[in-house]
């Protein structure tokens, strides 16, 4: 109900526009301007809930509350958003931001503020004057020409210069000067409040990223030096048993030399007794003794070279991809070998070697329809379903025009007509003439070109981030984030109108 009906006006004389009404009008507010309680009911309803002052700029909401216009914007700034924008007496919700200006009430507040100034109001025991005395006519500047924005005396505003300007007195100038100052005061205020705000969550934002980082750092530096410690241990135990190895060959070695110079020494004596016997002058008994000793003896032990390999055959495999095969058993993801599931495939899809290619094939097999096979789409599942944690594979897509990769969750639609959009639970890249993220409005262009044989499809489920990188050169192409909220399972897709292309899972072990 209206404000002055509520206080004993009859509506005709509220809404009425004739200046006999408003003058009526006038009476009574003069009335009720010095009617004690009566007038401080029209004071409140001619008080802004929000800034608890009388309205300024009133603004009129659909629900039929009156707020100042800075007030109810200020107040939609902050608590409004996605979810409308609320009455903050009734609760009313908006969809949007619409009001409308009350000319009514913002007359009536101005006709309240002069009437109570020339009725109730005491007069200032100290009434606002100005400093000095007009230039031209010696009198005080008792005036204010709004026109020129100086103070002017009586005999100026009767002067040809102003007598055309908006003049009002100097008090009433002061009154409204302090208005606005406290209306730009409350702006001020606010801004600086937003400024704290945004302060407050830039701070808040910059300590994530730090302690992010710090995370990432620290992650970083234990999964790299873990591969690290990794080379170096292998490098260490490769090391030792080269040295082992060495150690053995040449015990072996040594052993052999050992026995050679022995049988040295003894071919030397032998050869240094029959010299003595041959040249010198002997005994008959000397000669036959060492006749009979070196003629008649058993031959010198047999020798040969030590049967000790030098290549070290051991270590000539490729030690890289030796270390690259044990490095996978260390590695927190490792590349998956997924297999295709051939009781969701589409019945013009081929599944072969071992189930890991699919192929559009030119005959439609004679399939039965299970709950969980694609019907229009030209879609397969992996067998592999994830729930938790992180996994990693990768696709042969080479020489293909057209494909389709990513997740989708247990209980997708799979008959009929399929949405590749997240809401419908497909998280997926697709090759068509250009590379494609499939995303909740439409394609996102991802690349305009695709030249590498694989890719790399990154799930982090727990996080909510799938990911898909150029397998050849590990750089990322694209990554959803989201929260899945029920198992997924990897898709492929070689597309349509092209037999004879095909998709194949990589397998490494």
């Amino acid at each position: 109900m209206c404000p002055l009906v509520s206080l004993g006006f009859p509506p005709s004389s509220f809404f009425t526009s004739c200046s006999g009404s408003v003058v009526l009008l006038s009476v009574q507010l003069v009335n009720m301007a010095t009617a004690g309680a009566a007038g401080d009911d029209l004071r409140k309803e001619l008080t802004c809930a929000i800034c608890l002052d009388f309205f300024k700029d009133p603004v009129i909401l659909k629900c039929g509350h009156n707020f100042c216009r800075f007030c109810i914007c200020m107040h939609w700034d902050e608590n409004g958003g996605d979810y409308g924008y609320q009455c903050p007496q009734c609760r009313t919700v908006f969809n949007k931001r619409s009001f409308t200006k009350n000319y009514l009430v913002q007359n009536l507040v101005a006709k309240l503020n002069d009437l109570e100034c020339l009725g109730s109001c005491p007069a200032p025991s100290q009434p606002v004057k100005v400093d000095g005395k007009c230039d031209q006519h010696g009198e005080e500047l008792k005036l204010y020409c709004q026109t020129d924005k100086r103070p002017i005396c009586v005999v100026c505003r009767e002067s040809r210069a102003h007598r055309h300007h908006e003049v009002a007195p100097v008090p009433e100038v002061v009154k409204d000067m302090k208005m606005e100052l406290k209306l730009r005061l409350m702006e001020l205020n606010w801004q600086k409040s937003q400024c704290v705000k945004v302060i407050t969550a830039d701070e808040r934002t910059r300590s994530e990223v730090r302690s992010k980082k710090q995370t990432l750092k620290e992650k970083i530096e234990a999964d790299v030096g873990a591969l690290v410690q990794f080379l170096l241990d292998e490098r260490d135990s490769l090391l030792e048993s080269l040295d082992a190895e060495e150690v053995a060959s040449m015990a072996v070695i040594d052993e052999n030399l050992k026995i050679v110079e022995t049988e040295v020494a003894a071919v030397d004596k032998a050869i240094a007794d029959i010299h003595s016997h041959i040249s010198g002058k002997t005994s008959f008994e000397s000669l036959a003794e060492t006749f009979h000793e070196y003629i008649h003896c058993k031959p010198f032990t047999s020798l040969d070279t030590v049967n000790c390999p030098t290549e070290f055959t051991h270590f000539s495999g490729p030690f890289q991809l030796i270390m690259w095969k044990k490095m996978m058993h260390v590695l927190h993801t490792m590349p998956q070998n997924l297999t295709l599931d051939p009781d969701t495939a589409h019945p013009n899809l081929l599944i072969s070697d071992f189930d890991t290619k699919v192929e559009e094939g030119r005959v439609r097999n004679q399939e039965p329809d299970m709950p969980a096979r694609f019907t229009r789409f030209c879609g397969v599942l992996a067998t592999a379903q994830y729930a938790s944690g992180q996994h990693y594979w990768e696709v042969d897509v080479k020489d293909k025009g057209v494909w389709y990769l990513g997740v989708t969750t247990e209980c997708s639609n799979r008959k009929g007509f399929v949405s590749l959009t997240p809401s419908a639970g497909y998280w997926s890249l697709s090759l068509q003439d250009r590379l494609y993220a499939n995303g909740e409005d439409g394609r996102i262009p991802v690349a305009d070109y695709w030249n590498s044989p694989r890719v790399g499809v990154y799930l982090d489920y727990d996080n909510g981030r799938l990911s898909f990188y150029d397998a050849v050169t590990m750089k990322r192409l694209y990554m959803f984030d989201t929260c899945f909220e029920e198992p997924v399972y990897p898709f492929f897709s070689p597309g349509k109108n092209d037999p004879g292309s095909r998709l194949q899972i990589c397998h490494y072990y």
